[in-house]
């Protein structure tokens, strides 16, 4: 029986191949294209918890005009963007907390921002700490720096949910060249993202689209004219992760028009070409988590 890697091997791109090639013969990015900086990144994490019920956890990472901002949101599923606006908080400090009522309970935040550091958009990368409980549960738990007193919350003995980052969406305006970071499971490594549309030899006539992971060039779409809309499989980390674009609002609407773009990890189910074992399938949904990475440009 042949396993899903080795079914989808003739037709996706090998990420790891890029490294035992040597260094690539076109530079990923020109000297002269700088990446553009995000100015909203949204965080979807599913927390599981002790009573084995699910919750998605919201935030967003903003620019506003005082500084950075911060908007959380707790629900028992996606929400439509009306009830997501009506349950969301704003978390309007650089550091303090905040305790408020949702899907039956009460949650609380402690967040701490105040000596943040940032390397590229609105959401910290270091010195920073984020903590959600549920009912005295732990649900979250993001960033490097943990006060005492909430540490104390932590280890008096509460249990934890287990949680994972299932959803990351940036949006970008500017240039035409985005770069991020993802990661695409838990063991796998943290990639280096570049997305590039140019006009390269024949101009804006016929623009070009270039995906790069880790400054290796993975593969590139002419004509986008023509190939507006479009999807490709990478073999990534041991995963089938689906790149997926669609540049027709961004080329024919250029006043309010905006690309999309997205990776999504594909489950076992939407990876099978040939029969597995029932029992072994199951396990192996049980155990993977899927991820996507949205980046909208305007």
């Amino acid at each position: 029986m042949r396993s899903i890697a080795s079914c989808y091997s003739e037709h996706a791109i090998k990420v790891s191949d890029s490294y035992c090639s040597g260094p690539s013969t076109q530079a990923y990015l020109s000297p002269n294209l700088a990446p553009s900086t995000p100015n909203a990144i949204t965080c979807i994490y599913k927390a599981k918890l002790s009573s084995q019920r699910n919750l998605l956890i919201t935030l967003t990472w903003c620019n506003n005009l005082i500084g950075q901002g911060l908007i959380i949101n707790v629900d028992e599923s996606l929400s439509t963007p009306s009830k997501f606006k009506s349950n969301s908080h704003q978390l309007r400090k650089n550091k303090g907390s905040k305790t408020f009522k949702s899907c039956n309970s009460e949650i609380e935040v402690f967040w701490d921002v105040s000596g943040a550091q940032y390397i590229n958009g609105p959401e910290p990368s270091t010195r920073f700490s984020v903590i959600v409980l549920v009912d005295s549960e732990l649900c979250l738990l993001l960033g490097d720096m943990n006060e005492e007193l909430q540490i104390e919350k932590i280890q008096s003995g509460q249990p934890a949910a287990n949680f994972s980052l299932v959803s990351r969406s940036e949006n970008f305006s500017g240039s035409t060249v985005y770069s991020t970071k993802a990661q695409f499971c838990d063991t796998g490594l943290a990639h280096d993202i570049l997305i590039k549309c140019s006009g390269e030899e024949e101009g804006w006539r016929n623009p070009v689209l270039s995906v790069c992971i880790d400054q290796k060039k993975i593969f590139q779409v002419k004509r986008l004219r023509w190939n507006f809309r479009g999807n490709q499989i990478i073999f990534l980390d041991g995963l089938l992760v689906d790149m997926m674009w669609d540049l027709h609002d961004w080329l024919f609407k250029q006043t309010s028009g905006y690309a999309v773009f997205m990776f999504r990890t594909r489950s076992g189910l939407d990876s099978r070409l040939w029969l597995e074992e029932k029992g072994s399938l199951e396990q192996k949904e049980k155990e993977r988590a899927e991820f996507s990475l949205l980046i909208c440009a305007y």
